[in-house]
């Protein structure tokens, strides 16, 4: 059975202390972290795009306008209740 990874990621072991490794472990941490903002930004951009070439939104509003509503507002109040269970204060994982 193999051995369980406490931490992953750019830091190093607890057993070993960090030397000159920190300074590129605090630069691979920006480089990516400025990548994913930037792809995020670009997957925002085309999708957006995308949404507003194809007019999806008029062909279903202007047929059944008040079922787009209530789905619309199910949707929001589902993402809604989903961030807040996550930002509870009683809200602990379970450490094995």
């Amino acid at each position: 059975m193999s051995k369980h990874i406490e931490n992953s990621g750019f830091t190093p072991p607890v057993s070993r202390s960090l030397g000159t490794e920190r300074r590129t472990a605090a630069l691979a941490q920006l480089v990516a972290g400025a990548a994913l903002a930037l792809s995020t930004i670009v997957a925002v951009t085309a999708v957006s795009v995308g949404i507003a070439r194809a007019s999806v939104v008029d062909g279903v509003v202007g047929n059944e306008g008040s079922l787009f509503g209530v789905a619309l507002l199910l949707g929001l109040l589902f993402v809604g209740m989903g961030g807040l269970s996550l930002t509870l204060p009683g809200h602990r994982t379970k450490k094995h």
